[in-house]
């Protein structure tokens, strides 16, 4: 109930802010709508059912990106992680290529997977995979080591002690690296979709830019912003139920 309220306030805060500086800055509605214009044009979007149809896309999208992103970085994480020697080879590339934005990459995906879907796809995997993928490696490594006692007196070996131990034991620690990556991948999911998607939230900004609509892309920008705040708390209610499912006592 408080964050409830917490939520409100701001939302209160920044509409307030946002119909003092389309009343008082001077600009034209066309270039900087106010707050009901936007919600006229979120209206119009809805009722023509452009914006479900690119919500759906957009959602689709993501969902297959991230979670094949995850899971890839995941399993490698483990393994790298708990084999060292190997990551000490590997880090120093993963170190490079992690600050790299996954849009610089877009010429190369284009050449690659040509124009259409991939490039969204592609995009998403890559800005998911690398928060995940070193949350993981750093969690195993940084694991504390009476969990590996308790798996040696239960006579637990390789492999199994990775999933039945190591994974319990380190996922809190992957849970920032989740979080991290679905909000990064969310952001380029956008860009991916200006890349020459016919479809999605990321088209729906380039259509209304290309007719001059400020409205619907006001409307694209906040459903967007709401989008991303729903998605993370997906991801929290899943990582509740994980922990609840483990006996986690969660901070």
């Amino acid at each position: 109930m408080q964050k409830v309220k917490y939520i409100g306030g701001a939302l209160v805060i920044l509409l307030a802010a946002w119909q003092a500086a389309s009343r008082l800055g001077g600009w034209n509605e066309a270039l900087f709508p106010s707050p009901w214009s936007t919600l006229r044009g979120l209206g119009e979007l809805l009722a023509s059912g452009v914006l479900a149809a690119d919500i759906s896309a957009s959602l689709g999208r993501f969902a297959l990106g991230y979670i094949s992103a995850v899971l890839l970085a995941m399993g490698l994480g483990l393994v790298l992680g708990w084999y060292r020697n190997i990551w000490n080879y590997l880090n120093p590339i993963a170190q490079v290529l992690r600050p790299v934005s996954p849009v610089a990459w877009l010429p190369f995906i284009v050449l690659f997977f040509g124009i259409g879907e991939m490039p969204a796809l592609v995009i998403i995997f890559i800005a998911a995979f690398f928060p995940v993928l070193l949350a993981t490696v750093a969690a195993v490594q940084g694991m504390d080591p009476v969990y590996l006692k308790v798996a040696r007196n239960f006579g637990i070996g390789q492999p199994r002690i990775l999933g039945k131990i190591v994974f319990p034991a380190v996922f809190p620690r992957i849970a920032t690296g989740l979080h991290l990556a679905l909000g990064t991948a969310w952001v380029f999911l956008v860009a991916g979709e200006m890349a020459g998607a016919q479809s999605g939230l990321g088209f729906l900004i380039i259509d209304a830019r290309n007719n001059l609509r400020a409205d619907w892309l006001m409307a694209a920008i906040i459903t967007i912003g709401v989008l991303g705040l729903a998605l993370d708390g997906i991801v929290s209610y899943l990582e509740g139920q994980i922990y609840r499912r483990w006996g986690i006592r969660r901070n």
